[in-house]
């Protein structure tokens, strides 16, 4: 299974940005994909994650009511619509999937993307 991001940029406080996963190859051995961010010096922290195959979302307390996860299994990608975004939220952005239930510890995650950059600035 390999996970590939895009979308991230510089925006400026209170704006939105999408951020997409596209999710290739053995995508039944998916149970759970998720986002999670990092920053320097910082532990790599949960975003949300998403059920591939369910509609059960979950956010960190930090994003409840700005960021937005789904899917779309026809085009096998996930999102993450970020709005009202802050200069905290400034971070790398890594998607990852696995076959866990698990869906805040990264550390059961095992196939993840490469990252996207998400800048904001006040």
């Amino acid at each position: 299974v390999q996970l590939v991001e895009s979308g991230g940029g510089s925006v400026q406080a209170g704006d939105s940005l999408k951020l997409s996963c596209e999710v290739s190859g053995r995508t039944h051995s998916i149970y759970t994909t998720g986002w999670f961010r990092q920053a320097p010096g910082k532990e790599r922290e949960f975003v949300a994650a998403i059920r591939w195959s369910g509609s059960n979302t979950w956010y960190g307390n930090s994003v409840k009511g700005r960021f937005t996860i789904s899917r779309d299994n026809s085009k096998n990608t996930m999102y993450l619509q970020m709005s009202d975004l802050r200069p905290e939220d400034t971070a790398g952005y890594y998607c990852a999937g696995g076959v866990t239930l698990r869906y805040g510890d990264y550390r059961t995650y095992d196939r993840w993307g490469q990252g996207t950059q998400v800048t904001v600035s006040s």
